[in-house]
C-alpha cells in the first residue's frame, strides 16, 4: 500500500475564516492538500495580478539537502470572487515518502515579482509512515459459527 502522509498543519487552510483576505494580503496561499496513491495533490489560490503567471511547489524529502519543484496548472473556471485564480499540483512521491518528512513551499511568479507561501516561515510539513496491513487474527474454523445438531 502507498505510504500514509499525515499533515502537521490544517490540511484545508482555504476553509478557515479570513482565507480570502490572506490571499489578498500575501498574494499566494495554499488552499488544500490530500494524500493519494500517486502522491500529494493540492490546490493553491493566487491573487490575479497579471494574465501571465507561474505557480510551482518546491519540496524536499531530506531536510533540503536536495529538492525538486513541481509546476502547478491553472484550473478553470476560476473562483467566483473574480480576483483570484486556482492552480492545482501533484507531488509524485511514491514509496520514497514512507518513514520521512515531506516539506514544501509554494512559489508564485507574476509581473516580474516573486511571492512565497511557506506557512509563515515553517514550511508545510507532512510526516510519512508506511501503512501497516490489518493484522490477521488467529485462523478460524469456517464451521465454528455453525450450529451443532444432535439427533
Amino acid at each position: 500500500p502507498p505510504p500514509l502522509l499525515e499533515p502537521l498543519f490544517p490540511p484545508q487552510p482555504g476553509a478557515s475564516p479570513g482565507f480570502a483576505e490572506r490571499v489578498r494580503q500575501h498574494k499566494v496561499r495554499l488552499e488544500w492538500v490530500r494524500a493519494e496513491p500517486a502522491g500529494l495533490r493540492g490546490a493553491v489560490r493566487v491573487l490575479n495580478l497579471a494574465y501571465e503567471k507561474v505557480v510551482s511547489v518546491r519540496y524536499t524529502l531530506n531536510g533540503w539537502a536536495s529538492c525538486a519543484e513541481a509546476a502547478a496548472t491553472y484550473q478553470p473556471p476560476g473562483p467566483i470572487d473574480g480576483i483570484t485564480d486556482r492552480f492545482a499540483f501533484l507531488l509524485p512521491l511514491g514509496a520514497a515518502a514512507a518513514e520521512t518528512t515531506l516539506e514544501f513551499a509554494v512559489r508564485y511568479r507574476v509581473a516580474g515579482a516573486e511571492y512565497w507561501d511557506n506557512n509563515e516561515g515553517k514550511n508545510y510539513r507532512l510526516r510519512g509512515r508506511q501503512r501497516v496491513p490489518p493484522a490477521a487474527g488467529p485462523p478460524q474454523d469456517p464451521d465454528s459459527s455453525a450450529w451443532i445438531h444432535f439427533i
